[in-house]
């Protein structure tokens, strides 16, 4: 049941968050068009700050919290637009992976392994990537599209780290000590019985 709950999930990541915002980008379907940006300063027109006038058809509406809009991004904006939310999933599918091969190792009953122990520790760096990642990637792609337009100065540079994933990761890497001395322990005393 275990298998099954994480194989579903698994498929749901790689199609939603990785396989349809790539459509996306190529154009396959209706590309994401919208980043939620922080804006240092109220708007000077209320509402909408716009940049269509210099033929980037962008669009900035709101005061502290703002939708950037793109009527018709191109592939570069489009890429922008999609790559954080790739990113972090093609993330998730590692964790998932991971997940799903140490619970094929309950199978036998067994989930003391080497390989196990090898699986956490990678989980746990890749916790401590996301954590990295996530704040900062949509952070540098939203520079990166407002870039060279009038948007660009009302657009500060925002990335806000939490301590969550960070001490989430910790504790998935000092478990992955605690399998890999289990382990050890383990094929020490195996000898002696």
């Amino acid at each position: 049941m275990l298998e099954a709950a994480l194989g579903l999930a698994t498929a749901l990541v790689g199609v939603f968050g990785v396989l349809l915002p790539a459509l996306g980008v190529v154009g396959l379907i209706d590309p994401v068009d919208t980043r939620e940006v922080k804006v240092g300063t109220t708007t000077r027109v209320p509402g909408a700050v716009t940049d269509a006038a210099a033929g980037n058809g962008m669009t900035l509406t709101g005061t502290h919290q703002a939708d950037l809009v793109f009527s018709h991004p191109g592939l570069g904006q489009r890429l922008l637009l999609a790559l954080p939310q790739v990113i972090g999933s093609l993330l998730l599918l590692l964790i998932l992976v991971l997940l799903l091969q140490m619970a094929r190792t309950l199978r036998n009953g067994d989930v003391f392994v080497p390989k196990n122990a090898r699986r956490l520790s990678a989980m746990g760096l890749t916790v401590l990537v996301q954590a990295v990642l996530s704040p900062v990637l949509p952070a540098l792609t939203t520079q990166a599209l407002v870039s060279g337009t009038s948007s660009a100065g009302q657009i500060p540079f925002s990335a806000t780290f939490t301590g969550q994933y960070v001490l989430l990761a910790f504790l998935i890497l000092a478990l992955g000590e605690v399998f890999r001395r289990g382990t050890k322990l383990r094929a020490d005393t195996e000898g002696l019985v």
